[in-house]
């Protein structure tokens, strides 16, 4: 006979031990433990082509003892200021209305990360991003109270719509048709720098990691509408330990799994970063894959000992990269 104090107390024993086998279990399931941080640094990656002329500016810091957030700033401002550049800052192309609206978000080491949406009249929406995360209590700021904040904080105001932008716009309302195309960036009208968005990730000779994230969003997009380049954890999230990730393509679905999150948690896991980006986007394949097919998502990763990887929906997307005499453009796998 057991009586009713050993009977509880050997459920007690009972109950610990198979939490103890579940959370080995778990352990297990996890996969191989992050390795050991050695550092491939500074290093600097940036989403597309012109990434090439972000990471230069980027680069520039990194080896004059800079911070990765000093750097990624200077890189997203690039583009920003490139009116060649139709998705990011000045010369971008306007929404339906013929409003430029841009969407910004900036992460350092510390998780300290800020952001700005549907931004008009302020070129660098990047460092007014930045302003939020040093100067507020806030993540975000939107629309008319993002401007205020930045012209309040030293930010000129102009306009972002040029000559080029605003005929296309022109010539668009003729058939006010829209709909997403995979890997616009290289088919638009205008030049081959035609790309929806800069993500822009940094480790720099410390150790620190931090990212930043600009665009002008998609071209002839209702008014108002916010994708994912300016919410943390979709198109921008850095952790110190583990890495960081930025995507590029249509916001909505990198929204859906809560993308840039993802693809960090996953290195956390054990993946390498290719293999994270990948595992990401089936995620986000397996939700609708007919509707997968036809549009363009691509994740980009940088793991803390300097490891990098990338990966695409659709073939065409492309990464830069610079690190000590590495510097070249990389065409990303894809899954279809």
């Amino acid at each position: 006979m057991v009586d009713r104090r050993d009977f509880l107390r050997l459920s007690a024993l009972s109950s610990a031990a198979a939490l103890a086998g579940c959370a080995t279990a778990a352990a297990d399931k996890e996969g191989p433990s992050l390795p050991a941080r050695k550092l491939n640094a500074p290093v600097v990656i940036s989403t597309w082509d012109f990434g090439k002329a972000a990471n230069a500016s980027a680069w520039g810091v990194l080896v004059g003892s800079g911070s990765a957030l000093d750097a990624v700033e200077a890189g997203a401002r690039v583009p920003e200021a490139d009116p060649g550049n139709q998705s990011v800052g000045y010369g971008g192309r306007p929404d339906r209305d013929g409003r430029v609206t841009l969407d910004a978000c900036i992460m350092d080491a510390k998780g300290r990360c800020g952001s700005v949406a549907a931004l008009e009249q302020v070129m660098h929406a990047v460092s007014v991003a930045r302003a939020v995360m040093e100067k507020t209590p806030h993540v975000m700021l939107v629309g008319d109270g993002a401007l205020q904040f930045a012209l309040a904080n030293g930010f000129e105001k102009q306009e972002l719509l040029t000559e080029q932008s605003r005929m296309e716009w022109e010539e668009w309302l003729k058939t006010a048709h829209y709909a997403p195309v995979r890997n616009i960036e290289n088919s638009t009208p205008g030049n081959a720098k035609d790309h929806d968005t800069i993500g822009i990730l940094a480790l720099d000779a410390t150790g620190d990691l931090a990212g930043a994230c600009t665009t002008s969003g998609m071209a002839y997009k209702l008014h108002g509408r916010v994708g994912d380049s300016p919410i943390i954890g979709a198109g921008l999230f850095v952790d110190n330990e583990v890495g960081a990730a930025t995507s590029t393509g249509v916001g909505e679905e990198v929204v859906r799994i809560a993308g840039s999150h993802t693809v960090v948690e996953l290195m956390r896991q054990g993946f390498a970063p290719e293999e994270a980006c990948k595992a990401a986007l089936e995620r986000a394949v397996r939700r609708d894959p007919a509707y997968a097919k036809s549009i363009q998502v691509g994740f980009l990763a940088l793991r803390r000992d300097g490891a990098i990887g990338a990966y695409a929906m659709q073939e065409g997307f492309t990464y830069a990269v610079k690190s000590g005499s590495r510097e070249e453009l990389v065409a990303a796998k894809h899954i279809f």
